[in-house]
């Protein structure tokens, strides 16, 4: 008995140094090691554990896309900056006598950390608490609202005078959709004589005329499902689904032509809501939070972030979550408000 137990401690030790033998010669990366954050414009060296340093050739590619090819075992650079904002897939083949091995690495680039931004309250005026808020734009001294419904309210287009909170018109959305949903306002922006507004799950967007408000046109969604937000940026119209992604539509013909994933320092930026275009670039409340991201729709990337609390400090019991921003290009303001708040505020932002 006591030989085979020495017998067998002596197997197990030998499995056990060949199965560290079998690891230490497995062919995969050191660096940069799977799940890894990488901030955006750093130049990484990718290096590899090769079993065996006598190869005939290595490939490396990144989703999908070649990135280089040796012939030795050296180090290999990854340029963040030529391969933008993401989740990166990395793979490595070896080769060698005919065989070939694989060896896979991921990795997320992500920007610098934002511009931490405050406000300056400059005025405050008086909101409808039954509308459910959902987009908010600022024209000609007069406020473009859309609300959702629920609660016993009814989706609405509203023209709104902004010192007294008054609707000045009001077009109500009742009935089904095609796919059996109740209509459910969402954001809108202007574009020229017309009103671009999305509704929620019914995958239908409309076109409203500007001055009458009387339906025009409607169109589909495409790849985004959902409709939560919507501006305009002079050229192309930008939605959001409550997810980190911003989709491109022609405004002429409503098609996508493309999507934009968006960063933090931290990582994707999920539940962007209500967009406003200023200057440039894309404000996005975050749902559920008194926050405003500031994102550049050439990149993705969050370069400022508002924090509104403190803001609406006198909550009714109506108030649900921040919902709207408008601006105003004359005085470089922000409108803020929230669904079915009682108050809508005019804000200065400001660095912290």
């Amino acid at each position: 008995m006591k030989i085979n137990h020495i017998v067998g401690i002596l197997f197990l030790g030998t499995l056990f140094i060949a199965g560290c033998k079998s690891q230490q010669g497995k062919f995969e990366f050191l660096s940069p090691k799977s799940g890894e954050t990488i901030v955006l414009g750093q130049k990484v060296s990718i290096r590899m554990q090769f079993p065996d340093t006598t190869i005939d050739s290595v490939v490396y590619t990144v989703d999908g896309e070649i990135l280089d090819r040796k012939q030795d075992t050296s180090a290999v650079t990854l340029d963040t900056k030529e391969i933008g904002l993401g989740a990166r897939n990395l793979i490595a083949k070896v080769y060698k006598a005919g065989k070939e091995d694989v060896a896979y690495s991921n990795v997320t680039i992500v920007p610098e950390s934002a511009a931490q931004l405050t406000f300056e309250k400059v005025n405050e005026y008086p909101h409808d608490t039954q509308a459910f808020t959902q987009g908010l734009e600022f024209d000609n001294g007069v406020l473009y609202e859309s609300t959702g419904a629920g609660n016993q309210l009814i989706s609405s287009i509203r023209r709104v005078e902004l010192a007294t909170g008054k609707v000045l018109q009001k077009k109500e959305f009742t009935g089904k959709s095609a796919n059996g949903q109740d209509y459910f306002g969402e954001g809108m922006t202007l574009i020229g004589n017309h009103i671009i507004m999305l509704t929620w799950l019914n995958n239908e967007g409309f076109v409203l005329d500007k001055k009458t408000f009387e339906q025009v046109s409607s169109f589909s969604y495409q790849n985004s499902k959902e409709g939560w937000g919507l501006c305009y940026d002079g050229t192309r119209l930008i939605k959001s689904d409550g997810s980190n992604k911003l989709y491109f539509i022609d405004p002429n013909t409503y098609q996508e032509t493309g999507m934009l994933a968006v960063y933090g320092s931290e990582g994707p930026q999920d539940a962007l809501n209500e967009l406003e275009y200023v200057d440039g670039k894309v404000y996005a409340n975050v749902y559920g939070k008194d926050i405003i991201v500031i994102i550049d729709p050439n990149t993705g990337a969050i370069e400022g972030q508002i924090n509104l609390m403190g803001l609406h400090t006198h909550a009714s019991q109506t108030d649900k979550e921040l919902n709207g921003i408008a601006y105003n290009k004359a005085t470089k303001h922000l409108f803020v408000t929230g669904k079915q708040w009682d108050k809508l505020y005019e804000i200065k932002v400001l660095p912290r």
